[in-house]
C-alpha cells in the first residue's frame, strides 16, 4: 500500500514531528510504502482549507498513493460534514484511510463505523470549546474588560470616590 502521512498542529509552538514519526513506524510495521509526509503548521482543523492538506488532495485525485493516514481523526478536519464529504471522496477513487492511534482502518466495515462515531464526537468537542470561549468573551465583556466600554480600571484593592465627592 502506498501511503500519504497527514500531520498537523494548530499553533506555531506546536511541533508535527511526532505524528509523522508516529506513523512512520505504522508504516514500517506494516510494510506500507510512505509516498510523501504532508504538514501544516499553525492551522486550525476548522479551516477546510490548508497548503499542504490541499497539495494531498490534489495529488491523491492524480490517485498518486492509495491510502491516507493520521495519528487522529481531529488531524483531518473537526466538523463532521467536512470529515464526512473528504470520506465520500476518498472512498469513490478506492484511497484507504488509517488513523493509527485510534485503530481506524477503513477497509473494513466496523472501521468505517468507528469513524463516523469519532467524527461526531470531534465536532460535539468543538462545538463545546467554541461555546465556552462566546461564554468568556461574553463573561469579560460584562465586567468591562473586552467590548465597547473600555473605560480604564481601578487596580484591585484601590477605592472609589463616591458620586459628587469633590
Amino acid at each position: 500500500m502506498k501511503v500519504a502521512i497527514y500531520c498537523r498542529v494548530s499553533t506555531d509552538e506546536q511541533d508535527a514531528s511526532n505524528q509523522e514519526k508516529i506513523c512512520r513506524e505504522y508504516c514500517q510495521r506494516m510494510g506500507y510504502e510512505v509516498y510523501m509526509v504532508y504538514s501544516d503548521t499553525g492551522i486550525s482543523g476548522v479551516k477546510q482549507s490548508r497548503p499542504a492538506f490541499n497539495e494531498m488532495l490534489s495529488d491523491m485525485r492524480l490517485m498518486r498513493f492509495n491510502c491516507i493516514m493520521v495519528t487522529k481523526l481531529d488531524r483531518i478536519g473537526r466538523s463532521l460534514q467536512h470529515i464526512l464529504s473528504l470520506f465520500d471522496e476518498f472512498f469513490s477513487l478506492g484511497v484507504q484511510f488509517i488513523a493509527t492511534t485510534q485503530n481506524i482502518d477503513t477497509s473494513s466495515a466496523s472501521g468505517k463505523l468507528q469513524l463516523q462515531i469519532i467524527g461526531a464526537f470531534a465536532e460535539f468537542e468543538r462545538n463545546i470549546i467554541s461555546e465556552r470561549t462566546k461564554e468568556s468573551l461574553q463573561f469579560a465583556k460584562n465586567v468591562g474588560k473586552r467590548g465597547k466600554d473600555k473605560k480604564p480600571r481601578l487596580k484591585r484593592g484601590g477605592l472609589r470616590k463616591p458620586v459628587g465627592y469633590v
